[in-house]
């Protein structure tokens, strides 16, 4: 147990090698199961993961995708739901199956039902092979805030004011961000067989720490990831400067 972690030179490289990762994992198992994040640190892990296959021929003609959440009150068109961010960013860039894509939904009068509908759907793939996540500065994992527990599964989450305040950079005023969210919970992403975090910039740096060296504490939820037997972090010189110090 415990969270390997490795540092390089900037951002650029970091993503490239997540990149690598994910790839390898394609090639190896061409109907792998992938769990994917959302927000600024992963796109240029899509942007080269779409270069691959434009470039290199990396198949997705099998592969299955589970995001980890989706906010509640945005319409799949909206520029700033994550239907629409993985629509942009990677979707439309590969030859990826549709019907092989999935996000919370959202698009429902009865969410609990759907958050449950989800977890279901995870355990009838057969469980997620390589989850992609990053990680909030308050060390949120997925939407699970601080909080969080062990054992949480799928489910409905209010949105801790420090995320929405972090989100508000995406949308014209922090009046617009949502306030709930559907998520993967810590149980449902601990289950994944392959876990790769990737953080860069200084105003993750406290939450690195504390994720890799701090107690297992749901303060920190990302730090029940030193339970897990598969965890890699992905970190520049300035995410990894209290590890460094």
């Amino acid at each position: 147990m415990g969270i390997q972690w490795t540092v390089y030179p900037n951002h650029r490289a970091a993503s490239h090698v997540a990149a690598e990762i994910i790839a390898a994992t394609l090639s190896e198992t061409p109907a792998c199961v992938l769990g994917l994040a959302t927000g600024s640190t992963p796109l240029d892990v899509y942007t080269e993961l779409a270069r691959k296959h434009r470039e290199e021929g990396l198949d997705f003609g099998r592969v299955t995708t589970f995001n980890l959440d989706e906010y509640i009150g945005l319409t799949p068109d909206h520029p700033q739901s994550y239907v629409h961010y993985m629509n942009k960013h990677l979707f439309s860039l590969v030859n990826i199956s549709r019907d092989r894509t999935h996000l919370p939904n959202v698009q429902t009068d009865n969410l609990d039902e759907s958050a449950k509908q989800y977890e279901r759907l995870l355990k009838a793939a057969g469980g997620v092979d390589l989850q992609l996540l990053g990680i909030g500065a308050n060390g949120h994992i997925g939407f699970n805030e601080p909080g969080a527990g062990p054992e949480s599964v799928t489910r409905v989450v209010d949105l801790a004011p420090k995320t929405i305040q972090s989100n508000s950079r995406f949308f014209e005023s922090e009046a617009e961000v949502p306030r709930r969210a559907i998520t993967m919970g810590i149980a449902t992403i601990l289950r994944a067989r392959e876990i790769l975090l990737l953080a860069t910039g200084s105003s993750k740096a406290d939450a690195v720490a504390e994720a890799i060296k701090g107690p297992v504490t749901s303060d920190n939820p990302a730090s029940f990831l030193q339970t897990h037997a598969n965890v890699r972090f992905l970190l520049d010189p300035d995410a990894a400067a209290r590890l460094t110090a």
